[in-house]
């Protein structure tokens, strides 16, 4: 049974990049420059959940430009080229003086289960692997790269903008 995510004890939301903000394809042309494709609604979303107080940041294992570009252009914070998620969410979480009590993580692959362990709600698209899916509080209705955050914008305001 999903458990109610409350946007009033939210301060925080973790998005991984890859999965959840992409449907997880890359492509690749023949010069190695990569793209991927990303929801609009997602950006419409964050910019709306923003105006509710929630900080947001991408957490990527990625080392790659366009997770960058996205974020500078939804203007959210990032760190990519991540190894050890866990790590990386407790030192920002204690950076900024938020409470992991308080932090919301919305992850699809088994190098986000770690954070996911840490903070008290869980997020995942619906085509998440198992093992996220098995702790995840909320499942998005859509796939990676779907529109997933604006499924989660919808949930935590209950508005259907």
């Amino acid at each position: 049974m999903e458990r109610q995510l409350n946007k009033n004890l939210i301060k925080l939301i973790i998005y991984d990049f890859d999965g959840v903000m992409t449907d997880n394809r890359l492509l690749v042309d023949e010069n190695g420059k990569e793209s991927v494709f990303v929801n609009r609604g997602d950006g419409y979303a964050i910019s709306k959940i923003k105006k509710l107080g929630i900080k947001q940041i991408i957490v990527s294992t990625e080392i790659n430009r366009v997770v960058s570009r996205r974020a500078e252009k939804l203007g959210i914070d990032v760190i990519h080229g991540v190894s050890d998620k866990e790590k990386v969410v407790c030192k920002y979480c204690e950076a900024h003086g938020i409470n992991t009590e308080n932090v919301l993580f919305v992850g699809n692959d088994l190098n986000d289960l770690p954070a996911m362990g840490i903070v008290r709600y869980k997020a995942a698209p619906r085509d998440a692997e198992e093992e996220i899916l098995a702790v995840a509080d909320w499942i998005s209705e859509k796939g990676g790269g779907e529109g997933v955050i604006r499924d989660l914008y919808r949930c935590l305001t209950q508005e259907g903008e």
